[in-house]
């Protein structure tokens, strides 16, 4: 048996053999919790349903790092899911603090998307084509870095809004290129705009990025009901895995999402390979630490401490090779 997936205006009241999936309202967080709505609805047999909830990052003009960064899209999904309000809500890893939040675990992250950063640009144009000059968007402290380090010349612009909001600005003119992840333009059938994928290799993103984690309160992931049954369906272990150890660089330098830094964790080939760069702001100078540790198994718990053992050593090196004297770290988690 499979259940439906059906959306709601706001919060609703717990019905039997329903899951209500708390999500942000934008387009991309609607689109890709319904794609894990779907998966969960078909792994339980249950009807599931979307409860949107405002949030202040979806509200406020400022920009990024104005707001804060870490935990503006997630505070209000929380407030909700520990007021009963939801059984299980999905984030946008990339935006979710480091820091535990009492009462609440992650239950599972599914299997990642396309990680990489893109350039979307009129004309066809790449960032080593773009002309002298050039007017780029960008709301990420770490993309303002990349950029310039690679053309110190183009003008970044800092921007807000959703993929289309960025996109029409390229489209009219005030722009000559933004950057966007693959996985939101992807998800949205997007993936059209875009006119450079970054190798994560040259370009790391956002710890997490690509990523989607599934919050419940503490003590549902666990037993035999329907919420433990359905993060179960959908949790990725190398995903989970890598995504911990690009999570344990930001929280060993105790950086924010909004920090210049990019990680990226790979497993291939029974090694899990952790990367991380952090960023002077300018774009001027960068460090970079590079580990490798060998999990005993691909059992979760084995992948888990292999995380941990790499993130732990990247961040030993990066802080011994001055790290904190480059970028804005020591940030709230």
């Amino acid at each position: 048996m499979t259940g439906s997936v059906s959306r709601a205006s706001g919060p609703s009241e717990q019905r039997d053999g329903v899951l209500r999936i708390g999500t942000r309202g934008s387009a991309l967080a609607v689109a890709q919790t319904t794609a894990v709505a779907e998966q969960l609805a078909k792994a339980t047999g249950n009807d599931v349903e979307l409860i949107t909830v405002t949030t202040h990052g979806d509200t406020s003009r400022e920009s990024l790092s104005e707001l804060g960064g870490t935990g503006v899209f997630a505070t209000a999904l929380r407030e909700s899911l520990l007021a009963g309000e939801c059984d299980i809500i999905v984030h946008s890893l990339k935006d979710l603090p480091t820091g535990d939040a009492p009462g609440l675990v992650i239950g599972a992250i599914p299997k990642r998307a396309d990680a990489r950063d893109t350039l979307c640009a009129r004309d066809g144009l790449t960032v080593e084509t773009l002309p002298e000059g050039a007017r780029v968007g960008t709301g990420s402290p770490r993309r303002v870095a990349q950029l310039k380090s690679r053309r110190p010349d183009v003008e970044v612009v800092d921007i807000r809004g959703n993929v289309d909001t960025r996109l029409s600005r390229v489209a009219d003119g005030d722009l000559d290129a933004v950057v966007l992840a693959a996985a939101g333009l992807g998800r949205l059938g997007r993936s059209d705009a875009v006119t450079e994928f970054f190798p994560l290799s040259q370009v790391p993103t956002a710890p997490g990025q690509g990523a989607l984690a599934l919050e419940v309160r503490a003590g549902d992931e666990k037993g035999h009901g329907a919420i433990a049954t359905a993060v179960a369906a959908v949790d990725h272990a190398t995903t989970r895995a890598c995504a911990t150890a690009e999570r344990i660089v930001l929280a060993g330098l105790e950086a924010g999402c909004a920090a210049p830094i990019g990680a990226t964790a790979l497993v291939d080939d029974g090694l899990l390979f952790l990367t991380a760069t952090v960023y002077r702001p300018d774009g001027t100078e960068q460090l970079t630490a590079s580990h490798a540790a060998t999990p005993d198994s691909m059992s979760r718990a084995d992948l888990a401490a292999a995380a941990r053992d790499v993130g732990e050593r990247v961040v030993a090196e990066l802080l011994g090779a001055g790290a904190a004297g480059l970028a804005p770290l020591g940030s709230a988690r």
